[in-house]
């Protein structure tokens, strides 16, 4: 057995608000982050909401000179990350700096500034293009900002696997203070492409809800009259530490990291296959690893990103995994307040899924209006509640069937 790792700091920026305790008491309250996209002209797209973040200022965690270098997903990256490392009061010096390091993903990368600057080439040429054009956009650039502002010089890792990446970041880095390879890591996942782009992309595909009348009401997992999931924002960072470590400087534990399962459904590039194969093994996979029975399991954080077919799915592999036992355990997917934030989904919500450990309450899945006979087990419905909970689970699924799931235990 490894090395046992545990989180110490939280630190997340999402629709909700920027920091973790008022994003954490909006979940609780049932606040939706989602509303109108305020950022470009929406004619002629069917989809018209969205989650963005609000109340953003980039200056509060960055000078402007360095902003000039960070398309906004770096931007976010940075700032989720200097709140954790503020909450989980680690320091790091020239004593640890070579144990520490940082893995933080995206599933897209800096698209608008991909955009902007296309824009620019059309009509002024090549020599209008910013010089730092190239290291403000690509993917692993949120983990080497987030390395050279906080001095982090051990493991240097960033990944894209779509909406699973935050997940897969954090789940990396488990195991490489579980094995030796590093003390700590600053682990998570960001995204900012609510951009013209995107959002005619995601629409093409059909994948958004176009409830553009009632925002609020818009994400609605697995409820009956769900029609697709609602593009959010933000990020979610993690600070991990092997569990000695964090003892001996007297570290607030917020959880205990105990499982980490993958897998691949090898079926189509963005749907599920009807049986729930790749969720059903992902989450058997994490619970395996955690070396716990299913039947231990208090909470699933799911996927729910309140797609028809992606609820019913994921519905159908928890009763696959669990059993008996799948309509006693309480669900919920924290998407229906904040939207889905692609890449940094997995890493807003293994932070939430942390301080429903810590906390013995459970955020609802709100706008739970019309059951769907398809999905019927308990999903938390519009109320939190409290629950003390010893072990939970927490799923991200991507494009391309690329799966990730986390079991935390309380502390």
């Amino acid at each position: 057995m490894g090395r046992r790792v545990v989180i110490t700091g939280i630190g997340l920026v999402s629709p909700l608000g920027v920091g973790t305790e008022v994003t954490w008491n909006a979940l609780l309250e049932g606040k939706s982050g989602i509303g109108p996209i305020t950022r470009f002209d929406l004619a002629g797209f069917p989809s018209k909401i969205a989650g963005e973040v609000k109340g953003f200022d980039p200056l509060d965690f960055m000078s402007s000179k360095d902003l000039r270098k960070m398309d906004l997903f770096i931007q976010y990256a940075c700032a989720a990350s200097s709140i954790a490392m503020e909450n989980s009061g680690l320091r790091i010096d020239s004593s640890n700096a070579e144990r520490i390091g940082v893995y933080i993903g995206s599933g897209i990368g800096g698209l608008g500034l991909i955009e902007g600057q296309h824009k620019k080439f059309l009509a002024s040429g090549p020599r209008k293009i910013s010089p730092f054009f190239i290291v403000g956009l690509i993917v692993n650039l949120a983990t080497g900002q987030v390395s050279i502002r906080h001095g982090a010089k051990g493991p240097n890792l960033a990944c894209a696997t779509a909406c699973a990446t935050g997940t897969h970041a954090i789940g990396d880095s488990f195991r490489l203070i579980a094995n030796g390879s590093a003390d700590a890591m600053i682990a998570g996942g960001s995204e900012a492409v609510i951009t013209p782009l995107a959002v005619g992309g995601f629409s093409a595909m059909r994948a958004l809800s176009t409830r553009n009348e009632e925002p609020e009401k818009a994400s609605r997992p697995f409820d009956k009259d769900r029609d697709g999931f609602i593009m959010g924002e933000g990020a979610g960072v993690v600070i991990l530490e092997e569990l000695r470590s964090a003892q001996e400087r007297g570290a607030k534990m917020f959880a205990e990291i105990v499982g980490y399962g993958l897998s691949g459904d090898a079926f189509h590039v963005s749907a599920p296959s009807d049986n729930g194969d790749g969720p059903f093994r992902v989450m058997r996979n994490a619970i395996n690893d955690a070396g716990i029975k299913p039947s231990e399991i208090q909470y699933i954080n799911a996927h729910g990103t309140s797609t028809p077919a992606g609820d019913r799915i994921e519905t159908l592999a928890i009763k696959r995994v669990f059993g008996e036992s799948a309509p006693g355990i309480p669900i919920s997917s924290t998407k229906s307040m904040t939207g889905h934030l692609l890449g940094a989904a997995g890493g807003l919500e293994a932070g939430i899924t942390a301080l429903v450990l810590q906390n013995g309450i459970i955020p609802p899945t709100t706008n739970y209006d019309t059951p769907d006979p398809d999905c019927d087990l308990d999903y938390v419905p519009n109320q939190s509640r409290r629950h003390p909970i010893r072990y939970a689970l927490t799923n991200s699924f991507g494009f391309g069937g690329t799966n990730a799931s986390l079991v935390l235990k309380k502390i």
